[in-house]
């Protein structure tokens, strides 16, 4: 496949015209599905419409589309591409295609002091429908990513980090966060637990700009230095000898790379909850199309925003007028796929 170096700054990039064509691609078939999202609802509307309303403030859609439809389409998109984002760091330095965010404690970890919040308010300032919903339940989502990270990472150094530890060490924090989590619920009230079950599950419902906005302070900040990063990547792929031998500091790069990859999975689920498969599937894929030897970052963060985008078409409309949580959409996709991933791991193909 063709390929061009890239030169900005004293900096380059390899850039593959298979890979800008995926981008490209992608970015079209993102734009059509958020415009499909925005489309379908209560007050259904041709995709013309949504255009043209979206500018129109005298419009009677407008108020829909700006403060109902477009922030839950942007949360969508911008979650799925930095859930993607994180796994595909993730994958290149654990050197494992069933890395994702989940082995390094941020998404359970989340859903642990997300749940102790609602069982400790007791109902206090309105229970999850209150301050907590919208104030308390990011918060506390953002803190227990980063405290679960913190503890992986921690239990799984020594003397540097070694992907394959890091991933049992994970899977095992993983499952113990979770056996809390049910615990926690069986203590809780029991309409607060439902609702914050609903958020476990990975829910756009009710989305608005606050949940927009540091999603994509995020990536406008990590999206770059994760670019910026994409040699050490590249050749943290190899055994460490190789790596030191290629004079990258190795333990520093992999712990400066794991911490945008946690910032970027905390970030995201403390705006729409833990999304599932989306941070495991999206970077193998962008892989296949691309063909590259691992996962490609910006690709992976674009199948992974139209991932959730169509996931969340699927939730809102599959079984309208019950709406799912886009989580159980996405897992209910992702299972097959990780079959299958299982199996060509096992034939020894991937």
């Amino acid at each position: 496949m063709t390929s061009y170096a890239l030169r900005i700054a004293g900096l380059s990039w390899q850039v593959r015209l298979r890979g800008l064509a995926v981008t490209f691609g992608g970015l079209v078939l993102l734009v059509l599905l958020m415009a499909l999202n925005m489309r379908i609802g209560d007050l259904p509307m041709t995709v013309g419409e949504v255009f043209t309303d979206t500018f129109d403030a005298s419009s009677p859609a407008h108020f829909v589309i700006m403060e109902l439809r477009l922030p839950r389409a942007l949360t969508g998109a911008l979650v799925g591409a930095a859930l993607a984002l994180s796994g595909a760091i993730i994958q290149s330095i654990a050197r494992n295609p069933l890395a994702s965010p989940e082995i390094l404690g941020v998404t359970t970890g989340a859903s642990v002091t997300v749940v102790a919040g609602v069982v400790v308010s007791g109902g206090v300032h309105g229970g999850v429908s209150g301050l907590l919903s919208s104030v308390g339940m990011p918060a506390l989502a953002l803190l227990g990513g980063l405290l679960g990270a913190v503890i992986v990472y921690g239990l799984a150094w020594r003397r540097g980090l070694d992907g394959y530890r890091l991933v049992l060490v994970g899977i095992g924090v993983a499952a113990v966060f979770t056996n809390v989590k049910y615990w926690l619920m069986t203590v809780g009230d029991v309409n607060d637990t439902a609702q914050a079950m609903v958020w476990i599950s990975g829910s756009l419902h009710g989305r608005g700009w606050e949940h927009v906005i540091p999603v994509a302070l995020a990536l406008a900040v990590l999206i770059p230095l994760t670019l910026l990063g994409t040699r050490s990547l590249n050749a943290l792929r190899f055994s460490d000898d190789t790596v030191t031998a290629l004079g990258v500091r190795m333990n520093l790069s992999r712990a400066l790379m794991i911490l945008a990859a946690v910032l970027l999975a905390a970030v995201a689920t403390a705006s729409a909850g833990p999304v599932a498969f989306v941070a495991l599937a999206s970077p193998q894929i962008a892989l296949r199309l691309i063909r590259s030897a691992q996962p490609p970052l910006l690709s992976s963060a674009i199948v992974g925003a139209v991932l959730t985008a169509g996931a969340d078409l699927l939730a809102r409309t599959a079984f309208s007028p019950i709406e799912l949580p886009v989580g159980v959409v996405t897992a209910v996709l992702g299972a097959p796929y990780l079959i299958y991933l299982l199996t060509r791991i096992r034939k020894g193909r991937t």
